[in-house]
């Protein structure tokens, strides 16, 4: 076997072992406690750190066997090999939309990477090395606070925290290529700082991956994963490493239309992600008691005269669905029969002082026979409102 065909047999294992620990830590993340961003008690977490770390081996070794222009767009790969991988060994399937998201963050990516033209190999220098680790810490802490302050929206956030990850992985293969260009002329103390900037750059690269699959799926955290690492990696190759797109204006137009689709693949992912969360929480959808409120004439209608609720004389009165104008409510009580028969309790005459005769008590006037039947005005203490008996004019001498 040739060492081209090796090359690109490595790169494909490669892409395989990543899509096999981003399915394993989505299905970690998934059955994990939300406060974890490294479960490190779990054997899948294990797991998935040996498989990501087979394919960065993998990876490297390709890269050693075969052109670079060959070896990136195949680890584009990664997002294409996962999505059935998933659907076949956890149950997991993608949908259309997500299909088509993931087919055109792969295609741009491919077509990006292989606009990059190589260059001879560079090193960076102690102050530009000082300025990459504390730049990209400041952007990973700042990814990482608005992901915080977008915990209500798991796409959101997976997306931040995956870009985050992104960054990391890709300054960190940026050290590597750094200490491997240092290390042709031996070893030295001086390549220590960047060792360890490249072990603290991965290590927050697998955790923040690891946080970006909690409840966020598997589509959308791996393709903004895939896109931006290499991304990351090539934009530093060409403003710090002399490196150029191929074809000159020709070839730099064509590497921005293919970012242009492989951000539009995101995109799709990420709205896909968002609209499935809104339909699973029905967020979408108001209740009906609130799009349809009873009118106020039915509710009124519905309550009995005597525990009807007087009406008072203010700009709104509160109910179940809002603030009802006045005007409204009393229209509804004009509109609202009343039942035909009342029952209204008889005139009692006030008892007579001790002493005094039968003839000289307090007379009481009876209603005539053309007088009209008391009419309840409104409730008052839960009865009917009937008006007080009518004494006489005269004034009454009572005997002491």
């Amino acid at each position: 076997m040739s060492a081209l065909a090796l090359s690109v047999l490595l790169s494909l294992v490669s892409a395989v072992a990543y899509a096999g620990g981003a399915i394993v830590q989505e299905q970690v993340a998934a059955s994990s406690s939300a406060a974890q961003y490294a479960p490190v008690r779990r054997p899948g977490w294990w797991a998935a750190v040996a498989l990501n770390g087979l394919g960065g081996l993998l990876h490297v070794v390709a890269l050693a066997l075969g052109p670079l222009s060959l070896v990136q767009p195949l680890g584009a790969l990664t997002i294409v090999f996962a999505l059935p991988m998933a659907a076949l060994f956890v149950g997991r399937r993608a949908g259309a939309t997500a299909w088509r998201g993931a087919l055109m963050a792969t295609v741009g990516l491919a077509g990006l990477l292989s606009l990059v033209g190589a260059s001879d190999a560079q090193s960076l220098d102690t102050t530009q090395r000082i300025g990459a680790a504390v730049v990209t810490g400041a952007v990973i802490v700042a990814l990482m606070i608005a992901g915080r302050a977008a915990h209500r929206h798991p796409a959101v956030r997976s997306i931040l925290l995956a870009t985050a990850s992104g960054i990391a992985f890709g300054m960190s293969s940026v050290f590597t290529k750094t200490v491997a260009v240092d290390w042709s002329g031996g070893i030295s103390a001086a390549d220590l700082p960047s060792m360890t900037v490249i072990g603290v750059l991965a290590t927050a690269g697998m955790v923040l991956s690891q946080a970006s699959y909690r409840g966020a799926g598997l589509a959308a955290p791996l393709a903004t994963l895939t896109v931006v690492n290499p991304v990351v990696a090539a934009v530093v190759g060409i403003t710090m490493f002399g490196e150029s797109f191929r074809y000159g204006t020709t070839g730099t137009a064509l590497a921005l239309s293919c970012g242009v689709v492989a951000a539009g693949g995101l995109i799709l992912l990420t709205t896909e992600r968002i609209a499935r969360e809104s339909a699973a929480t029905g967020t979408g959808a108001a209740p009906a008691a609130a799009e349809s409120p009873a009118p106020a004439a039915a509710r009124l209608a519905a309550m009995p005269v005597a525990s009807a609720p007087s009406v008072a004389p203010v700009p709104s009165v509160a109910s179940p669905t809002g603030l009802v104008p006045v005007a409204a409510v009393a229209a509804d009580v004009a509109a609202a029969r009343l039942p035909e028969k009342v029952l209204v309790p008889s005139p009692v005459s006030p008892p007579a002082p001790e002493g005094a005769p039968a003839e000289e008590a307090y007379p009481v006037r009876r209603p005539a026979e053309g007088d009209a039947a008391p009419v309840s005005f409104g409730p008052f203490y839960g009865g009917p409102f009937v008006p007080p008996p009518l004494l006489s004019p005269h004034r009454v001498r009572v005997r002491s």
